[in-house]
């Protein structure tokens, strides 16, 4: 199962506030016990908003919206995408995780789709494109 890992943004990550050698360090460590147990799959931290954008979409429509965006509470600071067997295993392995800020945090655990998981709406045909593209990764 896979699992992606949302770091919510703060104040301080949405100012630019770069972390500290500390937890630079810290959060090495955890990425590496995170490698060495075969879990990782990807992990990134992210520029604040400010120099971000969005899309929004109506029907034929499209909307470029640049940032910053106000609502901090629904914006990410990074992410980790891991492999585990459960979602309590995934649990386990975040609550080893150094804090990401030096003031309150949290993160979101949540399970990726799998092909699997569309039923009837993955036709072989689709399974067999995300398969392809899966392998050209």
């Amino acid at each position: 199962m896979r699992f992606m890992i949302i770091v919510k943004a703060t104040a301080d990550s949405e100012a630019g506030k770069m972390p500290s050698t500390e937890l630079l360090t810290a959060m090495g460590k955890f990425n590496e016990e995170l490698v060495n147990a075969g879990v990782l799959l990807a992990g990134e931290g992210l520029h604040p908003s400010s120099r971000g954008a969005r899309i929004r979409y109506d029907g034929a429509s499209r909307t470029v919206i640049d940032g910053p965006f106000s609502e901090t509470k629904e914006l990410i600071a990074g992410f980790w995408l891991i492999q585990v067997k459960s979602k309590e295993e995934a649990i386990e392995w975040m609550k080893r995780c150094p804090n990401p800020f030096d003031g309150p945090s949290e993160i979101e655990i949540r399970q990726v789709f799998e092909m699997s998981d569309f039923g009837e709406a993955a036709t072989p045909e689709l399974v067999a494109q995300e398969e392809s593209l899966r392998a050209r990764l």
